[in-house]
């Protein structure tokens, strides 16, 4: 089967969309299916890549993040497909690239990747602390009829966890299919716990080893509430011994580095680029600590519970299913002092169970090439329908 991805927001620099699409190439040509990644770029190269191709069509650049393009060109975008001859499609993002490949005429058909939940990573965000959730989605309808549109032109809704499914299906979408992503294969795992390295970590945060060690990892962005985990992980550090390990960067650098300038216990360190550098790391602490409702699978939390850590996540988005899954602790999104609690109690009496129950639950975390396995069965299915409708 010749597979088009119209991936909206793949860039050659780097991050999870890379690693993800790099990982499907692979796994598609395993599976003996063609993929062919089409991505906004700067050029119309056409770059070979792990048994596939990655086909950049000409578009503007993304205003917001130079990095990334946007699909701005209906006809050119439509054109291309047609070249491309795919037996089915896929968009990766709910915004207009997707309603793009629901208006193209072929006969191909088509599957929708919520790799984004946009009503959670602003609206409820900007909005929840003064109205309801269903008042925000009153508020933001035209979101919700633009969804059932899609849902009503696409063949499968593809959800990374079962709370977004939830929610796609209380909002009268009615091809939803819950799928994980997964993680990358042979990287994380227990066994790269280094003890050394976490008296290490500890030790630059003023603290001895008998104290806690808290790891978050991810993006310096509003989305992902480091000012709030850092106000948390402070407020439990007055009753027990913590100590937290951020690594990441990104646009809000300084609002994270002003929250944490008065507490000697929390070290900032930049973006990982090396996987066993990052497994370790994850390994070695005593749990993950995050911030984010907003994603729609958390590929660190996933990262972590597969390294054998305790995941301490909000109760809501991606994030909680990981929590579930591998007997983590929740806190209620966006609560500092709901956080707080959470931290001190894990710190005092929760970690040792806590973190045997990870153990436990390390092996049966999904893979990216399950993951694939699974969507390219999902797509047969889909295939051999139409044909059969045919």
């Amino acid at each position: 089967m010749r597979i088009v991805d119209v991936c909206a927001f793949y860039a050659p620099s780097g991050g999870g969309v890379k690693t993800y699409v790099e990982r499907k190439l692979r796994a598609g040509a395993l599976a003996g299916h063609e993929v062919i990644i089409l991505a906004p770029s700067d050029s119309d190269r056409v770059v070979e890549a792990g048994g596939g191709r990655i086909v950049m069509l000409p578009a503007r650049r993304f205003p917001l993040d130079r990095r990334y393009s946007y699909f701005d060109d209906e006809a050119s975008l439509h054109a291309m497909l047609d070249r491309l001859q795919p037996d089915l499609v896929e968009a990766s993002s709910p915004w207009a690239s997707a309603a793009m490949v629901a208006r193209w005429r072929g006969g191909a058909p088509r599957a929708l990747i919520m790799h984004a939940d946009p009503l959670s990573a602003y609206a409820y965000r900007w909005f929840g602390s003064v109205l309801s959730r269903e008042a925000i989605d009153r508020g933001f309808d035209w979101f919700w009829r633009h969804l059932r549109r899609l849902d009503e032109r696409f063949d499968l809704v593809v959800s990374a966890s079962d709370s977004l499914s939830r929610r796609l299906e209380a909002g009268r979408l009615r091809r939803v299919m819950t799928l994980p992503m997964g993680v990358e294969p042979g990287h994380f795992s227990p066994a790269h716990r280094h003890e050394g390295l976490r008296a290490r970590l500890l030790e630059r945060c003023g603290l001895g080893p008998e104290a806690t060690l808290l790891l978050g990892v991810g993006r310096h962005a509003p989305e992902k509430r480091w000012p709030m985990v850092i106000d948390a992980v402070t407020s439990a550090g007055f009753s027990t011994p913590v100590g937290l390990v951020l690594v990441g960067d990104g646009r809000e650098r300084g609002r994270v580095r002003r929250a944490s300038a008065h507490n000697p216990h929390i070290q900032l360190l930049a973006p990982m680029h090396s996987r066993p550098a990052l497994a370790e790391l994850l390994a070695s602490a005593d749990a993950l600590v995050h911030g984010c409702e907003a994603e729609t699978f958390c590929m660190v939390a996933a990262e972590a519970r597969a390294s054998g850590l305790p995941v301490i996540v909000p109760d809501e988005g991606g994030a909680s299913d990981q929590a579930r899954s591998g007997g983590g602790l929740l806190y209620r999104a966006g609560q500092a002092d709901s956080l707080a609690g959470v931290i001190a109690k894990f710190a005092r009496a929760d970690a040792v169970t806590r973190r045997r129950a990870a153990l436990e639950s390390a092996p049966a975390v999904m893979t990216m090439d399950d993951h694939f396995d699974r969507l390219f069965a999902a797509y047969d299915d889909i295939a051999g329908a139409r044909r059969h409708v045919a």
